[in-house]
């Protein structure tokens, strides 16, 4: 929580979404699942400032992914009055979040199968 400090998706990350996109993930669920390969547990706050979303965005991506079985929320209960606050994680690594979608490929997708494997060499650097 509190990652305001965090930099916005670099021009690698920005890379990788291309990728993800091509091999089939919605635009803003990839632009999440980059700001989780970060290894944060962000809050829909700072998943909104990181990927550069708008919260209704951010709640459609989460749902998408959370379907998938990608994503878990838990809520922290603050000190201060008012709703809890949502903290998100992945419940999968990168690696099997990259091989479930490559099992969803039909076959004939060797393109596809090349841009995974640069997605991960982008992640791995």
């Amino acid at each position: 929580m509190g990652y305001s400090a965090i930099p916005s998706l670099t021009d690698s990350e920005e890379e990788v979404i291309r990728l993800l996109v091509e091999v089939g993930l919605k635009t803003n669920e990839a632009r999440l699942l980059v700001v989780f390969f970060r290894g944060l547990e962000p809050t829909s706050r700072d998943l909104e400032r990181i990927a550069d979303l708008r919260q209704p965005e951010v709640s459609v991506a989460i749902t998408g992914l959370s379907k998938r079985r990608w994503v878990c929320v838990s809520s922290l209960i603050t000190a201060n009055k008012g709703r809890p606050v949502k903290i998100f994680k992945l419940t999968q690594t990168i690696d099997f979040i990259l091989d479930e979608i490559k099992e969803s490929f039909s076959t004939g997708h060797d393109q596809k199968m090349i841009m995974l494997g640069r997605i991960r060499e982008i992640i791995r650097s």
